[in-house]
C-alpha cells in the first residue's frame, strides 16, 4: 500500500511550496506519492508544460508526483481533475467533468458549498466523487456530514462514486494530516490512479480511518456535527475579530496568520 495526500497546490499557482519543497515536506510525512492540483486558470501551454515535467523530473522509485488541475467553474464551483495537465476551455462544471474523464483523468467536485447542493443533484455527468472533507475549507477537526449525505443521495444515481479527502494544501504553515492509503505497491500513476477510481483506498486522521464508500456509522456522523459545530463558531469569531481590527486599521500580522492556519 502507498500513502499519499491528494489537492496540493505549489508555487506554479497559489500555493507557498515550491515542488521541490513538497516532496520533502511530504516525504517526512511518510508520504510516498501526491496528487497535484494547481489552479488551471494560472496556466498556458508553456507553463503546463513545464509543470509537468517538473513533477516527472521530481519523481523516482521513493516518490511520484501526479499532477492534475483544479478547474473553477461557473458560480464559483471547482473540479479538481486528477492527472490531467491540460486546459478544458469551459468553465461549465458538467463539460470539465466529462472533458476530464475523456483525458482520462478522476473528476472531484471539490469543497462543495452548502448552496450548491441542489445543483450537483441536477447534474446529468457526475463526476468520479465529492470531496467529502476538505480540510482547509471544512477545517482540520472534522467535515462535514451533510456532504458525506449529499455523496449518499448521488450514489443512488452513480453507486461507483467515491469520497474523496483532501489537504487543499496553500500555507507553509497549514494542517496537512488526512492522508490517503491506496492498495496498490506500484508507485506511478496509472495503477496510483485506477487504484482510486476503484475505491481502492481509505483516508487517515490519527487513529481515524475514513472509507472511499463515505459510508460512515451514525456516532461517526453525530461526532463529526459536533466537532464541526464548535471549530465552525471558532473560525466565525476569529474572521469577525479580523474585519473588526481590519476597520480600525490593525491588519493581522503574517505571524498570526500563520497560527491561525496552524490551528484551523
Amino acid at each position: 500500500m502507498l500513502k499519499g495526500a491528494i489537492h496540493i497546490h505549489s508555487t506554479y499557482s497559489d500555493g507557498e511550496f515550491t515542488l521541490g519543497e513538497l516532496r520533502r515536506v511530504l516525504i517526512a510525512s511518510g508520504c510516498q506519492f501526491v496528487c497535484m492540483t494547481d489552479h488551471a486558470e494560472f496556466f498556458d501551454s508553456v507553463k503546463l508544460d513545464a509543470y509537468a515535467r517538473e513533477c516527472e523530473s521530481l519523481s523516482d522509485d521513493r516518490f511520484r508526483f501526479i499532477a492534475g488541475l483544479e478547474y473553477t467553474c461557473d458560480k464559483r464551483m471547482h473540479v479538481l481533475g486528477l492527472g490531467v495537465t491540460s486546459l478544458a476551455g469551459t468553465t461549465d462544471p458538467q463539460q470539465v467533468i466529462r472533458y476530464i474523464e475523456d483525458q482520462a483523468g478522476l473528476s472531484v467536485i471539490a469543497h462543495p458549498m452548502d448552496s450548491m447542493f441542489d445543483s450537483i443533484e441536477t447534474f446529468e455527468t457526475l463526476p468520479n466523487g465529492i470531496e467529502t472533507w476538505n480540510s482547509k475549507y471544512d477545517g482540520r477537526y472534522a467535515p462535514r456530514p451533510r456532504t458525506f449525505r449529499l455523496l449518499e443521495r448521488l450514489q443512488q444515481r452513480k453507486p461507483e462514486m467515491c469520497a474523496f479527502y483532501g489537504i487543499d494544501l496553500h500555507w507553509r504553515k497549514q494542517f496537512r494530516g488526512l492522508l490517503n492509503i491506496v492498495q496498490t505497491t506500484e508507485l506511478s500513476p496509472q495503477p496510483i490512479l485506477s487504484a482510486i477510481r476503484a475505491g481502492d483506498y481509505f483516508a487517515m486522521k490519527g487513529e481515524l480511518e475514513l472509507p472511499s464508500s463515505g459510508v460512515l456509522s451514525e456516532g461517526l456522523i453525530a461526532r463529526f456535527k459536533r466537532e464541526h459545530a464548535r471549530s465552525d463558531r471558532l473560525r466565525r469569531i476569529a474572521k469577525k475579530v479580523k474585519k473588526a481590527t481590519s476597520r480600525v486599521g490593525l491588519a493581522p500580522t503574517g505571524g498570526l496568520k500563520a497560527q491561525l492556519r496552524r490551528i484551523f
